[in-house]
């Protein structure tokens, strides 16, 4: 008879937040800290159910330069009509039309300037924790599938809580016939960006988890002694310590959107697209003289897994320093003043992510990407 496995990807939990006080060590004896990707979620996961970078199974950010096929690419033909949309209400509507009419995907928001939409696509308009959601790939899901294993994934694309995904798993477990669960847990990341400075807090939330996936763990070794148990993250959360106005800065530049250049701004990050030699020019030598981010090289793209060739995810790079973030961007709007975020350098400390596991690996982790051929051992 095969063996349960219990595989729990809990979102943001960091190696820094149980390096002292490990989470369920009677049931996850081996502990350890792994580092993350380049990124945020949106490439980190598809990495972790695929066994493959970001720059092979071709998922990193959420959205990139796609004029030809973009969503909302009939909008340039209505001139600047589209920027008279740039406030709340024009912002909603676009989303519920992204969400309802385009089908881009329940998680869609408008993270960059109306007039801009008709040059983007967005990276995940299908649901990746299902089976043939990461279009070209062969993720874990379809593996379990094809191989006619028995499993139930549980996530907030359901939609479920936490609270509920662990209630369903635990009653799924101790009396379903599958043998494979995997449980995406996604709300201690929001969570950790509006507390990370707050560890009184944050030892309450943590062990609001443990409390309740025991009775997950008890459930598969009661039906199970032998089950494997095994919670990994994608990232960790580092302190924010500063709020950096790139934007601003390269407004100052003087140059027109998206006339003369393109730009995405993620929490630690700008990814830039360039039409114009003077705009290029100008803003990298802006970007080269800031004390707190860097531009990454075509090298250092390659070395993380995410350069591509075609640029869809930015021409040029900036990455923020550890603990600096965009002080407002698409991602990160006015009034929201996180205490925590990811997406950092992975050698970060505190973007290290975690696997936990009832038993030893079989094989080393060099970083997260590594955790699928964990996710593999479900299939022997």
């Amino acid at each position: 008879m095969s063996h349960l496995h219990i595989f729990i990807l809990i979102d943001a939990l960091g190696w820094e937040l149980i390096r002292e006080r490990p989470f369920l060590p009677d049931f996850l004896p081996c502990q350890q800290p792994v580092p993350t990707l380049l990124g945020f979620s949106s490439g980190i996961i598809p990495a972790i159910l695929t066994g493959r970078t970001p720059a092979e199974n071709g998922m990193w950010n959420l959205v990139y330069f796609d004029p030809e096929r973009s969503p909302f690419r009939a909008m340039r033909k209505l001139g600047s009509l589209p920027g008279l949309l740039d406030n709340r209400v024009g912002r909603r509507l676009l989303t519920e039309i992204g969400r309802r009419i385009l089908d881009i995907g329940s998680n869609f928001d408008v993270s960059v300037p109306p007039q801009t939409l008709p040059w983007f696509n967005w990276a995940e308009g299908r649901n990746i924790y299902a089976r043939g959601g990461i279009p070209g790939q062969n993720s874990i899901f379809d593996q379990l599938h094809d191989h006619g294993i028995g499993h139930k994934i549980y996530s907030y694309k359901d939609p479920l809580t936490d609270a509920e995904i662990i209630e369903h798993a635990a009653a799924d477990i101790a009396s379903g016939p599958e043998t494979v669960y995997f449980l995406y847990l996604s709300e201690l990341d929001m969570f950790l960006h509006t507390h990370r400075g707050s560890p009184d807090r944050i030892a309450t939330k943590l062990a609001w988890y443990e409390a309740a996936l025991t009775r997950v763990f008890r459930a598969a070794q009661q039906r199970d002694p032998r089950a494997s148990l095994q919670v990994f993250s994608d990232h960790g959360m580092t302190p924010v310590t500063r709020h950096c106005d790139v934007a601003a800065i390269v407004a100052a530049c003087g140059f027109q959107t998206p006339r003369d250049y393109l730009v995405v701004y993620d929490s630690t990050m700008a990814r830039f697209w360039f039409f114009s030699d003077e705009a290029r020019d100008q803003i990298t030598a802006q970007l080269r003289q800031l004390q707190y981010a860097r531009l990454l090289t075509d090298g250092e793209l390659r070395d993380f897994g995410v350069f591509f060739p075609d640029h869809r995810y930015g021409e040029l790079v900036l990455l923020l320093d550890p603990g600096c973030i965009v002080a407002e961007s698409g991602f990160n709007g006015n009034g929201w003043k996180p205490a925590g975020m990811h997406g950092y350098h992975p050698d970060d400390p505190d973007s290290y992510a975690v696997f936990l596991s009832s038993e030893a690996p079989a094989a080393p982790l060099a970083s997260v990407r590594d955790v699928f051929g964990h996710l593999q051992e479900a299939l022997r």
